[in-house]
């Protein structure tokens, strides 16, 4: 029986249905799951293209590489595990009091990430290629979803919460 959580859009109350992949990600799959519920201010990637993530506190239990890529598709949702020095570049501006912050400050943090459009390449100037183990895919609700992060580029994320629950 597939397993399925709820990603959210707090503020903008829009919200998508995720299929785990448990058949190519178990281990992802698990140490997400075992967290839930998870949430985190929302930002829009710079360089990912069309992106929506929250930056939490480290999913430790989490594997390095598990079914990645660099070319996500509309509807993954993904896991990158950034160490400290990874994130911590005040360019990235994560503001100092933030979750983001504090998570790239204090060992490290996972970034949980839905991509909600085509052509993204997960490539940073810093330090290369970034790949994502890819855990879920929408089933439900991605047009919607993807309007609001649209709308989250083009107005702002602040007081943006990325919400992530089992169903």
């Amino acid at each position: 029986m597939p397993r399925h959580l709820t990603l959210t859009l707090a503020t903008r109350q829009v919200s998508c249905r995720v299929q785990l992949l448990d058949d190519l990600a178990p281990a992802t799959c698990a140490a997400v799951w075992d967290a839930l519920p998870l949430a985190g201010d929302a930002y829009h990637a710079k360089f990912a293209r069309n992106e929506v993530y929250a930056l939490l506190p480290r999913i430790t239990a989490a594997p390095r590489r598990e079914n990645p890529t660099v070319t996500p598709i509309p509807g993954d949702v993904c896991l990158f595990d950034f160490e400290p020095w990874e994130i911590g570049h005040p360019a990235y501006g994560y503001e100092p009091g933030t979750t983001a912050h504090a998570a790239g400050s204090q060992g490290g943090a996972t970034d949980l990430a839905l991509f909600y459009d085509r052509n993204n390449l997960l490539l940073n100037g810093d330090v290369g290629w970034v790949p994502g183990n890819v855990f879920g895919t929408v089933v439900a609700g991605l047009e919607a979803m993807a309007a609001a992060c649209n709308d989250l580029w083009r107005n702002g994320f602040a007081g943006e919460r990325l919400v992530f629950e089992r169903e």
